[in-house]
């Protein structure tokens, strides 16, 4: 890792991206075909926040990625995509209005986190976890913005919560820390908190 690459990576995503507001980042797995009904969610979450006025940032993959990015490509507002140099999964999706080249990853996380003001997280594997995980923890710890946290899907997070709840009985996290996010079952129910 090159100290120069980073400080390069995170000035040239902050000039980009600061000129965008009213934003959404939305996480999930790049591995989910786009007829999958998460795929379909996922493009018409992104196509409603598009017309609605949020600009829809992903991590510019297939997959979830590909699906909101396409919504939003289609829709009034802007599609970005923050993408990664990776040996497989990773070639840009079609349907983005800008993307943002990356090296690493946590460059990438704390661009995607620093210009949400929601973050959405579909299914996904050890990427989308790895993001959740950041972004909770710097709710937890104040460090990050206090945003608006979604899960969609309440079967596939519902083990998640329960080993949260473990966390919570061994005192290794407090009650508070599980109002940090909220399970939402449907795109209307995502567009409703975010309204709220």
């Amino acid at each position: 890792m090159k100290i120069n690459v980073v400080e390069s990576e995170l000035n040239e995503a902050q000039a980009s991206l600061e000129k965008f507001d009213n934003n959404v980042t939305i996480f999930g797995s790049a591995r989910i075909a786009q007829d999958d009904p998460l795929a379909q969610a996922a493009y018409q979450l992104g196509r409603s926040l598009s017309d609605g006025g949020f600009n829809v940032l992903t991590g510019a993959g297939p997959g979830i990625m590909q699906a909101a990015n396409r919504g939003a490509f289609e829709g009034k507002s802007k599609s970005i995509g923050l993408n990664i140099n990776l040996p497989k999964e990773q070639t840009p999706n079609p349907y983005l209005d800008e993307c943002l080249l990356f090296e690493h990853f946590f460059t990438r996380k704390v661009m995607l986190i620093k210009h949400a003001d929601v973050c959405v997280f579909f299914p996904g594997g050890f990427g989308t976890a790895d993001e959740l995980m950041e972004i909770l923890t710097l709710v937890q710890t104040r460090k990050g913005k206090q945003i608006k946290i979604l899960l969609f899907g309440e079967e596939f997070w519902t083990p998640l919560l329960a080993w949260f709840k473990t966390l919570e009985s061994n005192s290794y996290i407090n009650s508070t820390d599980l109002t940090s996010f909220e399970i939402v079952n449907s795109v209307d129910k995502v567009l409703e908190k975010i309204e709220a």
